[in-house]
């Protein structure tokens, strides 16, 4: 670290500051606020435009305004709601009359303060309702008679004549109170913050330098117009953002270019079992899959380890690529790990590759948390001498005790339900082996350029021949019964149908059907048809046996909760009927759907809602109806939901940012992102005198997040 950064705001603490005391300190803290640092990221939420005072007659409803009145009137008022008491003083200039209302007040002292003819300069959000418009608990101050008015409005930078910050609280702390101290600190400690962008991008970007840009952000100069500062596209908060998205996206390019520096292992491509698996499939790979392959096969013979996100929707033909690369792996005398969420995932993708692994004469093993004690171990001593080419499982893979004779891939499916650390774990089951993470939850480019900005990324944009999209509709549960008779045609044509609730049985506390009473009930709905229960609390053994009766149309219909999202593939069944539908996220509905149109057939989707749910359920809702497209679909669930919600930001590693929106700010991401990896690739970057203030800044935001400490 920099001398300058060493005796910044970094190194100070908040009670430095000359009028905080330990009470306020408690109250910081409940804020998030515990250092100056913080303090100086703790920015206004909006802006108050003081500069200039209107007349009432030209105030605006729904805006915060500021304007000199006498008092007309004073006194206590019962309203006709309720009959409760208010005070209300009427004040009034040469255009037009306000009213001013209090609600919860001490009557002697709004008395003593308000005396008919005082002079008062005016405060407060103005609301309208019909003809009358007032404001409530304004903040007022009293001009005595013949005070000079330029004076007045002089004596206090804090209240008049500019734009004011207004600053998220906790009780117990006022505008006022924060501005004072704010006003104190801001200017103070700004200026010792460490800005360490170079100046050649500040200039290419118009930004500026960081501790102008938090000093103009807390107390914008007259200039600046207000419109910019309440959307947050002012040039102080843009320069702020770019900073914060600059040092993570560095972070991600440098942690990329140390993966380039570490020697992994240069496969060759001999086509041994490539090629005559091409040779058994009964169809054609799609163009978007030999490209996605190409460049996995291209990362493979590279020396340096490959580390690479493959993402594709739902059906999009991701297993196969993945089962071409691991053989790649394997016809280089490497073994391949692939890893899975579920047992359910994890005994699908088994079954996949072992029925192809036995037609090349390789061995494929499962390995599970409840795998039996003797044939696990059986297991991972096979593993340890290399008689296991491919070892398929759950997060036992990830456990102590588990070794590799020689880890050439690791293959790591739906990524975003592992914590970031698991990559990790994985890779040191080997001496660096390669890295395909795959995941068939549409991510937006931003999550992507946040959460797998080390990665290169391959995308699936195709559907294989064959998958047919399905039609989506919405019906009460009022229309329930319409439902089911489009359920029972499909059993009619000999299709099977699945149906899934959010619970596995009814609690206290709960209004919902739950799977175990619905599936008696559909009993009586569909008495000719054969039903099987399927939920997270059943034995695997027994999992395995009922997903088998379906799979081979035992069952016609599947009653189940959400462990069916992922990993289960019956192309004849072809109606998921979803009940409780507003109460499901905007990818697992997704998901769920994906479990249908794998066959030649149409297929349909119903989801099945109460009379009443919240507006971000209407919007998923109709988000299902109106595409299949899972990207689309990914957009629409990070806007509802926000990006912190989106994947779950501790199980996905997503950085805590203290301005910058995912959302909102998209176009300064991808800015900073190009300009941060086209920096980290310049060859003396490492080594640059230039750069020191800058890596000691990225390693003290970052390094701990990104595991930065061998780079460089």
């Amino acid at each position: 670290m920099t001398q300058k950064a060493s005796t910044s705001c970094y190194a100070a603490e908040l009670q430095q500051i000359s009028g905080i005391g330990p009470k306020l300190l408690v109250l910081f803290k409940k804020m998030g606020v515990e250092t100056i640092e913080d303090a100086l990221y703790h920015l206004p939420l909006r802006y108050e435009d003081r500069r200039q005072m209107r007349k009432i007659s030209r105030l605006q409803a729904d805006r915060s305004e500021i304007f000199l009145a006498r008092v007309l009137a004073a006194g206590e008022q019962q309203t006709s709601h309720r009959r409760k008491q208010i005070y209300e003083v009427i004040v009034g200039d040469d255009t037009a009359q306000i009213s001013l209302k209090w609600f919860h007040y001490r009557k002697s002292w709004l008395q003593k303060r308000y005396p008919v003819g005082q002079l008062l300069l005016v405060i407060g959000e103005v609301r309208s309702f019909g003809h009358t418009r007032e404001i409530h608990h304004p903040e007022t101050e009293l001009i005595a008679a013949g005070q000079n008015l330029t004076q007045f409005f002089q004596q206090d930078p804090l209240k008049f004549g500019r734009i004011l910050p207004v600053y998220p609280l906790t009780e117990g702390l006022t505008q006022h109170r924060m501005r004072k101290i704010w006003y104190q600190l801001v200017p103070q400690y700004c200026p010792t913050l460490p800005s360490c962008l170079p100046t050649e991008l500040l200039e290419k970007r118009k930004l500026l330098p960081l501790e102008q840009a938090l000093l103009n952000s807390h107390w914008p100069p007259a200039e600046t117009s207000l419109a910019e500062l309440d959307a947050g596209k002012d040039p102080y908060r843009r320069s702020i953002v770019y900073d914060e998205f600059f040092y993570l996206e560095l972070g991600l390019a440098l942690k990329r270019r140390g993966v380039a520096l570490t020697q992994g292992f240069a496969f060759t491509v001999e086509h041994r079992y490539t090629k005559p698996l091409a040779q058994m499939l009964p169809f054609r790979l799609t163009p978007a899959q030999r490209r996605v392959l190409g460049e996995i096969k291209q990362d493979m013979m590279a020396p340096m380890p490959m580390h690479r996100l493959l993402q594709g929707d739902v059906g999009s033909g991701k297993t196969i690529v993945a089962l071409m690369a691991a053989l790649v792996a394997i016809e280089n005398g490497t073994q391949v790990a692939v890893v899975a969420p579920t047992e359910i995932l994890a005994e699908q993708h088994y079954q996949n590759f072992r029925f192809w692994l036995e037609k090349l004469q390789l061995r494929c093993e499962l390995l599970r948390s409840n795998t039996p004690t003797k044939e696990k171990k059986n297991t991972l001593a096979d593993l340890q001498t290399g008689a296991i080419h491919l070892l398929v499982g759950t997060h036992a893979i990830l456990q102590q005790g588990v070794h590799f004779k020689r880890l050439g891939l690791g293959i790591i499916d739906e990524q975003h339900r592992f914590g970031v650390k698991q990559r990790g774990v994985l890779k040191q089951k080997g001496a660096n082996p390669d890295m395909l993470v795959m995941t068939a939850t549409p991510i937006p480019r931003t999550l992507s350029m946040t959460l797998y900005g080390d990665l290169s990324l391959s995308v699936i944009d195709q559907m294989p021949p064959g998958r047919t999209p399905v039609t989506t509709h919405h019906f009460s549960a009022t229309q329930r019964n319409q439902a089911y008779q489009s359920l029972q045609a499909q059993l009619n044509e000999g299709h099977q149908a699945y149906v899934v609730y959010p619970l596995v049985e009814e609690t206290e506390n709960s209004d919902l059907l739950a799977a175990t009473e619905a599936c008696e009930d559909l009993k009586h709905h569909f008495p000719r048809a054969r039903i099987g229960l399927l939920h997270g609390r059943l034995k695997p053994v027994e999992k395995d046996q009922i997903m088998q009766n379906f799979r081979t149309q035992q069952l016609d219909i599947l009653v189940a909760t959400t462990v069916i999202e992922v990993g289960i593939d019956v192309p004849n069944a072809t109606i998921m009927l979803i009940e409780h539908a507003e109460r499901f996220g905007l990818a697992q509905l997704h998901q769920l759907r994906g479990r249908v149109g794998r066959g030649g057939g149409e297929s349909f989707c119903f989801l099945i809602s109460t009379e009443q749910f919240t507006e971000d359920a209407r919007r998923r809702l109709a988000v299902m109806v109106e595409t299949n497209d899972g990207f689309r679909i990914a957009e629409a669930d990070l806007e509802i939901r926000g990006p912190g919600e989106f994947l779950g930001t501790r199980q996905a590693g997503l950085p805590n940012f203290r301005v910058a929106s995912l959302v909102r700010d998209t176009g300064i991401l991808e800015r900073a992102r190009e300009d941060a990896f086209a920096y980290a690739e310049e060859t003396n970057y490492l080594n640059s005198p230039e750069s020191v203030d800058l890596k000691n800044e990225l390693y003290r935001r970052w390094s701990g997040r990104l595991d930065l400490a061998t780079i460089g």
